[in-house]
């Protein structure tokens, strides 16, 4: 497997450098140098291409949603895990609207940076489970339907449209494959398709959107 280039954009130094020493030592992680503004975030943005991008959201006197906003603009392939000291759900919401699919607070293990890093490159995320629930409810409740919701749902295949169903049931890639009867390369291959088909980059985006246009989770 090709390794995942990561960048930090972090302005607190010491755990800056602690957190990149420590994922260097992942045998499929490779850091790239520390950005601790938005310039130099965008600036090695552009010229390292990172896979992942792992971003705090207070940078000094600048937001570090501004950096999520600009770099999802210029880049949207870079996936970002957002990894800061905040708490808080409105903040939360914010990133993920505005393209974030990790949110992790500085006190979680190395160890689970990791596996969400990994995950986000492999076009997963990772949203705490005590929160998710309301995240999505917030989501669904703060925009309304996207223009062209139901239309871009109505283009996915049968199959498809089971395994959206099963993702806004709750249910990870192991129990869709039991539920439908598929392997996990299957649903994995059903799951990409269909992000690619609602210009979605993350499973917690096409839920979200499919919740705006009418679907719902299924009743027990």
């Amino acid at each position: 497997m090709q390794p995942i280039r990561v960048l930090i954009v972090d302005d607190h130094a010491l755990f800056a450098e602690a957190l990149a020493a420590r994922l260097g030592r992942e045998p499929d992680l490779v850091i790239l140098p520390i950005a601790a503004d938005v310039r130099r975030a965008l600036a090695l943005t552009a010229t390292e291409r990172p896979r992942v991008l792992v971003l705090d959201l207070t940078l000094g006197a600048e937001n570090g949603l501004d950096v999520l906003g600009r770099v999802r603009e210029a880049h949207p392939d870079v996936r970002v895990v957002v990894l800061t000291a905040m708490s808080d759900l409105d903040a939360l919401v914010q990133a993920v609207r505005r393209g974030a699919v990790g949110w992790l607070e500085k006190t979680e293990s190395a160890d689970l940076v990791a596996r969400v890093i990994r995950s986000a490159a492999r076009q997963g995320g990772w949203i705490p489970p005590d929160v998710l629930g309301e995240v999505l409810r917030r989501l669904v409740r703060g925009d309304g339907e996207p223009v062209g919701g139901a239309r871009l749902l109505a283009g996915l295949t049968p199959r498809e449209q089971e395994v959206l169903q099963c993702m806004v049931d709750g249910l990870g890639r192991a129990e869709i494959a039991e539920e439908l009867g598929l392997s996990a390369n299957t649903v994995r291959t059903h799951t990409q398709n269909l992000l690619s088909k609602l210009d979605m980059h993350s499973a917690l985006e096409a839920i979200t959107l499919a919740m705006r246009a009418g679907m719902r989770p299924t009743d027990p």
